[in-house]
């Protein structure tokens, strides 16, 4: 900027020069040339043809340095000289260029040389409305109190234009209002603008007015400038607080926390300040929801302060009043209705108006035991209850014509056997979510009544009694249980009494009435009696009694008592003792005698063995232990002896073994003689032998006979008796010499025989029988529920009666032929 300017001024000074130089050589040529251009043109616009206006040649203005000298510092126009026309070289702005709203002329000096002339050129710029109205501020505030009177005026900021003339501000206008209008008051040139409320305002309806003012100029078109202006209504304590309702309900769950909000309160107050400050309070004292809920002054919140229960109350009321900090103050009041909601927090209550703890079994179904009653201090579907019981008790609840009343009753019929004791737990639920139970337990006891009569284990019971018993000794317990209780269940035993048959040998029992422990009178004996049966009644001690009787299987088990009887050789006096002959040219082998002997014994007690005690020669003779045959062993010589002493030794199996003697003295004659004396010895032996024969006989026949009678009543028995328990006794004559006994008797599912060593192939012998005892297969078939005859007994019977008849024939036809 400098630089610039200090070249200008060096321009101006030689220009000045040579103008000083010209006029001194020559006399000067000057002209005045006036020009109107507007402002803002754009740059190179013409001004006017200075050449053409001073009459100046164009074709000699370059020559002639046609030019301008002096003017405007920012050089706003320039010549051209090849036609000599003025134009704009730079924009041009009126209002920088000429401040005020005066004539804006500018003044130029032009200089052509040859001769030297010097021409004034005026150009006046005209203004253009190229500006708006503006405000110092783009914004004005003011503040006004709502009790201020219609009047009263407040002056505003005045805009500026810098156009001039008709350009310039002519006129102020304001936003369309109820309250407020614009007045113009005109000092000198300025135009001043005033606002003046026409209306009086209320704070509480506007509290706040925001208007805008336009200065408008008079351009073609006009410009306008605007300016924002905001009213602020002042406030005086002229309104109460107001509540936003006049009741408020709300609703709350019981047992809300304490301090959960239950609801807040809102009023305002249309005035500001503290005016509007409202403290909230309770309007009335003691009352019971002040103990419950409390109210924050500030906030008008209230939350719960105690605990709430629906049960207790329902519904609060409570009075709020609201008031503002003015002067005076103003408050205004609301009521807020506070329902509780009920929440299923009440358990159910059961109560037991009457029990019957004892009832007797025979009680019939539907026998109230009980009443009850039921409660839920819960309101609606929470307050529903339903009742049941524990499951698989024979009873039930019946509900009475009142809600929550219930009986209990008898289901089923009642067995105090069964179950003598119920714990009958009663549960009772209401409907709420979630739900809550409550349960309590009632004892019910089951009284006795005499339904059941007492009742043996084993019935009937098989009672195995070893022969010779002690008289006076007890032989079997029986027991029999009444499922009852108390005096229905003391059990007393009695001995049912026979007809006094020969067979009935109940009259040599007795029993003890309390114990049921049974005596034997007098010993029994296997050989006179085998088996027999009683009977034994157990009453109990109820009204009516009850009774039942058992049946006892008496099995007489054989002892050894009984010694061995020599049947044979037996002399005339009695004794055991024979005497034999036998040629002395017999062969070994041969058959001297057979010693036979018998045991009334049976099994093992009564199986025989035979041997030698004493014998003269050892080598001559042999005995056989089971038949009881001598035979010789070699044949005779000369050395032998003519007569030999054999004592045989006859004893039984049993545990303490029983024996008997016998001697047999054998003669070894010659040939001859012995056949003599044979004859005669026959003769007297078959007279001797008569009686024995005659004996032998009856016994076999009567042995044969009452088989053939234990065949057909076991044959009866099994057809007509619906028991098992059926004893029949066989007796078999071995086929080797000696008199053998089998007893075959049935209990439960099996048959026992009681037999000698050699007679039951195939069997198994069972322990604790003294090794006497042998399990038969048993082939009966039993129907169920009734008893039908085995085709394969009547086999049986018809295949072994022959057979049995042949073999004692047999054998009493060998004695025949001896």
């Amino acid at each position: 900027m400098e630089a610039g300017g200090q070249r200008r001024r060096w321009e101006y000074c030689w220009i000045s020069l040579c103008i000083y130089f010209l006029l001194g050589i020559g006399q000067p040529v000057s002209a005045q040339i006036r020009y109107s251009i507007p402002e803002e043109v754009k740059e190179g616009t013409d001004v006017g043809n200075i050449a053409k206006d001073l009459g100046l040649e164009v074709s000699s203005l370059v020559v002639r340095q046609f030019r301008i000298v002096s003017g405007s510092k920012e050089e706003l126009f320039q010549i051209n000289q090849e036609n000599g026309v003025l134009y704009v070289h730079k924009k041009i702005d009126r209002e920088s260029l000429c401040a005020g709203s005066g004539v804006c002329m500018v003044n130029l000096k032009t200089v052509i040389e040859n001769p030297l002339e010097m021409h004034y050129v005026e150009v006046e710029i005209s203004d253009i409305n190229d500006h708006s109205p503006s405000f110092p501020e783009k914004e004005q505030r003011l503040r006004i109190y709502e009790n201020t009177l219609p009047g009263a005026d407040y002056q505003l900021q005045a805009a500026k234009d810098p156009d001039s003339g008709t350009n310039s501000i002519r006129s102020y206008k304001l936003s369309p209002n109820d309250h407020f209008e614009i007045r113009v008051r005109e000092s000198d040139e300025d135009k001043m603008p005033f606002l003046v409320l026409k209306k009086a305002v209320d704070r509480e309806i506007t509290n706040t007015y925001k208007l805008l003012l336009t200065a408008v100029d008079g351009g073609n078109p006009p410009r306008s400038g605007t300016l924002n202006i905001t009213i602020s209504i002042l406030d005086i304590n002229d309104n109460r607080p107001v509540f936003s309702r006049e009741t408020y309900s709300v609703t709350l769950s019981e047992n809300s926390i304490i301090g959960s909000m239950v609801v807040r309160v809102n009023a305002t107050d249309m005035d500001e300040g503290t005016n509007s400050d409202i403290e909230y309070s309770f309007a009335t004292l003691n009352s019971k929801g002040h103990d419950v809920f409390e109210l924050d002054q500030v906030t008008g919140e209230i939350r719960v302060k105690e605990e709430v229960d629906f049960e207790d109350t329902e519904v609060y009321k409570l009075d709020i009043q609201a008031s503002d900090k003015g002067h005076p103050p103003m408050s205004t009041k609301s009521r807020i209705v506070i329902k509780i909601t009920d929440v299923n927090d009440n358990r159910p209550e059961i109560e037991i108006t009457s029990h019957s703890k004892n009832i007797p079994e025979d009680s019939k179904p539907g026998t109230v035991i009980s009443l009850i009653s039921v409660t839920d201090n819960d309101a609606g579907i929470n307050g529903k209850v339903i009742c049941q019981l524990n499951k698989h008790v024979p009873f039930e609840l019946k509900p009475s014509f009142k809600d929550n009343m219930y009986s209990l009753v008898t289901k089923d019929r009642l067995d105090r056997e069964t179950s003598s004791h119920y714990d009958i737990t009663i549960t009772a639920s209401d409907l709420g979510q979630p739900s809550l139970t409550a349960s309590t337990t009632i004892n019910v006891q089951i009284s006795d009544v005499n339904d059941n009569a007492p009742v043996f284990l084993i019935n009937p019971l098989d009672l195995y009694l070893m022969e010779n018993n002690a008289a006076g000794s007890s032989i079997i317990s029986v027991s029999a249980s009444d499922r009852d209780t108390a005096e229905n269940a003391v059990i007393s035993y009695h001995m049912i009494r026979g007809d006094g048959t020969h067979n009935d040998l109940s009259s040599f029992l007795n029993i003890n009435s309390e114990t049921g422990i049974v005596y034997s009178l007098r010993s029994f004996d296997f050989e006179t009696a085998k088996t027999f049966q009683f009977h034994v009644l157990a009453t109990d001690s109820g009204t009516p009694s009850l009774s039942s009787n058992v049946t006892v299987n008496v099995f007489i088990l054989d002892q050894n008592d009984n010694v061995p009887v020599i049947l044979y050789p037996v002399s005339a006096n009695g004794s055991a003792e024979g005497v034999e002959e036998i040629p002395r040219n017999v062969n070994a082998g041969h058959l001297v005698t057979k010693v036979r002997a018998y045991d009334a014994d049976i099994g093992y007690n009564g199986w025989l063995l035979f041997s030698l005690q004493e014998v003269s020669d050892h080598s001559l003779f042999g005995l056989d232990r089971y038949t009881g045959q001598i035979r010789t062993l070699r044949s005779f010589t000369e050395t032998d002896e003519a007569q030999h002493k054999l004592i045989i030794l006859v004893k039984d199996n049993g545990n303490v073994s029983l024996s008997a003697t016998a001697t047999v003295i054998v003669k070894v004659v010659e040939p001859k003689e012995a056949f003599a004396a044979s004859d005669v010895k026959n003769t007297v032996k078959d007279e001797e032998e008569n009686n024995v024969t005659f004996y032998l006989i009856i016994t076999l026949g009567s042995v044969s006979v009452l088989f053939v009678i234990s065949i057909i009543v076991l044959t009866v028995m099994q057809c007509s008796k619906s028991t098992d328990y059926s004893s029949k006794y066989l007796q078999d004559t071995n086929y080797d010499g000696t008199l053998c006994h089998s007893i075959q008797y049935r209990s439960g599912d099996k048959r026992y025989m009681l037999v000698g060593p050699r007679m039951s192939i195939g069997s198994t012998i069972v322990p604790g029988s003294n090794g006497n005892t042998l399990v038969i297969p048993d082939r009966r078939r039993r129907g169920s529920g009734e008893v039908r005859c085995d085709n394969n007994i009547f086999l049986y019977c018809f295949l072994l009666i022959p057979g049995c008849v042949i073999i004692h024939f047999s054998f009493l036809s060998e004695f025949f032929l001896r």
